[in-house]
């Protein structure tokens, strides 16, 4: 449907298992619609992903993180994310019982448990922070302080299977790392996502550029992130 109000309308007769929004509809915005929607009993749990080529400052991502279950910035790696996201929203919907009101954790943790992951990142605080929030997920964590030693624990007899990518560290930051890694063909669909301090249009692209699958901006909420790894690691 192309706008918000055959969007209620088709939402009130029929049962959808979740929904890809707009945030520029013509006769109202995405976050009136997710305001209209919130206050229908029936409809208010529908997973919805946010789909925009908008610009989000930082106000509308927060509100938006509380209400949507992804959100994607229409460009050149979008449609891909698009459809995984929606595969992995469908297969989560499926697991949930209609009498079962918590959020399912069957197939998301499925997707991230046992997952080997090389986290590269200087900063050890957010080494701790982010394996103790991974390792929840019954990850296993290998940390490299900088792009070096990121090449080391890949050339070691270790297979992982996705790289947390911080950009700004000493020695070797993230792109050189990443042009090395894409360099070996055994590492060519290696996902990796970047973690990066900026989040504009000309970093996520030299990002992409340098080798990265995704890219997810500091500072980022855990959700965000594991939906990502998510995504990638579905595949």
């Amino acid at each position: 449907v192309s706008t918000g109000a055959e969007a209620l309308k088709v939402l009130g007769e029929e049962k959808f298992d979740g929904m890809v929004l707009d945030l520029l509809l013509p006769d109202m915005t995405g976050f009136e619609l997710m305001d209209e929607i919130s206050h229908h009993s029936r409809i208010r749990r529908i997973p919805i992903i946010v789909y925009t080529g908008k610009l989000l400052d930082a106000k509308e991502e927060t509100e938006l993180k509380k209400r949507a279950q992804s959100i994607i910035i229409k460009d050149v790696k979008s449609p891909e994310r698009l459809l995984q996201e929606t595969m992995i929203l469908l297969k989560r919907s499926e697991e949930v019982q209609p009498s079962d009101e918590k959020e399912s954790q069957g197939p998301s943790d499925m997707l991230l448990s046992g997952k080997r992951v090389l986290l590269v990142d200087d900063d050890v605080r957010n080494v701790f922070a982010l394996s103790s929030v991974l390792e929840q997920y019954e990850m296993n964590i290998v940390y490299a302080e900088n792009g070096r030693e990121a090449l080391e624990a890949l050339d070691g007899e270790e297979n992982f299977d996705l790289i947390l990518m911080d950009m700004m560290m000493p020695e070797m930051d993230g792109y050189e790392a990443m042009r090395r890694i894409r360099e070996q063909p055994r590492f060519e669909k290696l996902p990796i996502i970047a973690l990066t301090a900026k989040a504009m249009k000309e970093d996520r692209n030299k990002c992409i550029e340098a080798g990265a699958s995704d890219y997810v901006s500091k500072p980022f909420q855990t959700e965000q992130l594991l939906s990502l790894m998510r995504v990638w690691l579905y595949k």
